[in-house]
């Protein structure tokens, strides 16, 4: 979850995961069979994923949903006011984090 002091831990996070793969064997055999240059494709794949950004969220799994029920069934779990604030709070930090993400 986004903390105060690092809002974009979970990107930093994802990042990492996705950094593990190497994309351009894909790109380089998309080249191929379409015969559009490599470039041209990265820039493609970049701009629609820009371009798509709350469509791309939406279809991942919702990591963050999760996240947010997690925050609300333990402040409901524990019954007290104090524990509901901290849920609210928390609440409010993904919620705009994911203004951030979405550019909303």
């Amino acid at each position: 979850m986004p903390s105060a002091h690092d809002p974009h831990a979970n990107f930093r996070a994802e990042v990492d995961c996705y950094a593990a793969a190497d994309p351009m064997p894909t790109i380089t055999n998309l080249s191929a069979l379409t015969g559009i240059p490599e470039d041209r494709l990265i820039r493609y794949v970049l701009v629609k994923y820009a371009a798509s950004a709350s469509d791309a969220v939406l279809s991942m799994e919702p990591i963050v949903f999760r996240q947010m029920r997690e925050q609300v069934e333990k402040a409901e779990a524990e019954g007290t006011d104090q524990a509901r604030l901290k849920a609210y709070q928390a609440l409010s930090e993904m919620i705009r984090w994911l203004g951030l993400a979405t550019g909303l």
